[in-house]
């Protein structure tokens, strides 16, 4: 038995664990979960434990749904807001079939080998989202807890005890926490994880998603992730920061570029920008995302970057000019309903297929795009993010990249599914057309 199972084992002695919840998501990125007791783990974090894949999305069909959830050992963390005595943990999970190879359709494995590619090329992928989300009163409706704004201080504010109580929760789970914050529309809130690794930042982001949900229920309120909850107000996102290490060394830092990048960040940024209507369809995968990707809500529409405008697509934060840790990018369009190990994946493709195959980089477009006309766009060459879930499904389906990336099964599920979405959604009569055409009609 190696070092990290027998720490858990004891660990579970030592603090009176009885049950672990053994995690996985599927390829929307919805957290699945089963518990077993503590006398079954050290064989499950031998062998893995199985279960019937048949109904988890994406997964396999019916004649295949034998899989097998093999515990990672490294992330191992007790659940705060469950009983003490007798308490619980969790353990994210690796999905393989019977005979212990990888499951193709588990998104985990999706960023794993993606990760590995970056490796064999001598690279560690790190990244740093921003996951804004929603107080509401309940499930039913959008009455907000606050009418605040963008980091606004209101005393006695139960939203801000709320953030308070999801730092506290995510810290204690071992998940390091840099900023919390009101974000601008009322009730909107963000709280900055720690700069990590991208395999270690997927399971913290899925953690977070929960923590935040349990906490608000805990409290009698509820928590969103839905990019637009409100039509006036901005939508959520999760503005991605991002950067290639090589061992201790940043490679996105150049000290003698004007904007201190590398060409290897250069590149990384044209990867991005070439293949960003591609990968849409992950990093915004629902119908009410393309609500929140709308001109006049701050968040990105055309295909652009820069230093200091933050209606770009990709922006290169200035917080420490010159200081090698803290270069990075950010990929401003994907939302926090995503699922952050595929969107993680394709954003790491598109990046390295810049560097590889040494895409140049269109000169930074600081001026406000909104203000332009359409003939000044298209004269600077200036594309648009997909506005529908229909063209993100369009433009995803023919590319070889996200295909390369996600691998046949994800990407063919994830299709399929998604057109049932867009199906479905065609065929829905909405409040504003009850209210726009009947009266008239």
């Amino acid at each position: 038995m190696d070092d990290q199972r027998a720490f858990v084992l004891q660990t579970c002695k030592d603090q009176d664990i009885k049950f672990i919840r053994l995690w996985f998501t599927d390829i929307l990125g919805s957290l699945k979960s089963f518990a077993i007791t503590v006398e079954e783990l050290e064989e499950g974090m031998e062998e893995g434990m199985g279960f019937d894949g048949s109904s988890i999305e994406g997964f396999a069909r019916i004649d295949e749904s034998d899989m097998m959830a093999l515990p990672d050992p490294s992330t191992f963390q007790i659940l705060p807001w469950r009983p003490r005595e007798r308490g619980v943990a969790r353990m994210f999970c690796d999905i393989l079939h019977p005979d212990g190879t990888p499951f193709e359709g588990d998104p985990r494995f999706v960023l794993k080998r993606n990760l590995k590619r970056a490796a064999d090329l001598g690279f560690t992928f790190y990244v740093g989202p921003e996951l804004e989300y929603f107080y509401f009163k309940s499930a039913e409706g959008t009455e907000v807890l606050d009418a605040g704004g963008y980091f606004d201080l209101t005393p006695l504010d139960a939203a801000s005890d709320l953030r308070r109580q999801t730092v506290l929760t995510l810290e204690e789970m071992g998940i390091g926490v840099e900023y919390s914050h009101h974000e601008v529309a009322p009730s909107q809130h963000e709280i900055d994880l720690r700069y990590t690794d991208a395999l270690t930042m997927a399971d913290n982001a899925m953690t977070y998603r929960l923590v935040v949900k349990e906490v608000a229920l805990a409290n009698g309120v509820y928590a969103t992730f839905m990019p637009k909850p409100i039509a006036s107000e901005n939508g959520s996102g999760m503005h991605t920061h991002q950067s290639l290490f090589r061992g201790d060394r940043n490679a996105f830092f150049d000290p003698n570029d004007k904007y201190h990048l590398s060409p290897i960040a250069k590149a990384y940024i044209a990867g991005l920008m070439r293949h960003a209507q591609e990968i849409t369809l992950i990093t915004n995968q629902w119908v009410n995302s393309y609500k929140r990707l709308v001109p006049g809500y701050e968040a990105p529409v055309y295909i652009t970057w820069a230093r200091r405008n933050r209606s770009d697509l990709i922006r290169v934060p200035e917080y420490k000019p010159g200081k090698e840790m803290a270069t990075r990018i950010e990929y401003r369009a994907p939302d926090p309903a995503c699922n952050p190990y595929l969107a993680f994946a394709v954003m790491l493709a598109a990046g390295l297929a810049g560097i590889e195959n040494e895409y140049p980089l269109p000169e930074p477009t600081e001026e406000n795009v909104f203000e332009m006309t359409e003939e000044e766009q298209q004269k600077r060459g200036i594309d648009l993010l997909p506005d529908s879930l229909y063209e993100a499904i369009q433009a995803a389906e023919g590319s070889a990249l996200v295909r390369e990336c996600l691998g046949d099964h994800v990407f063919e599920s994830l299709l399929k599914n998604k057109k049932i979405e867009w199906a479905r959604y065609r065929a829905h009569v909405t409040d504003f057309e009850r209210e726009r055409y009947l009266p008239i009609l």
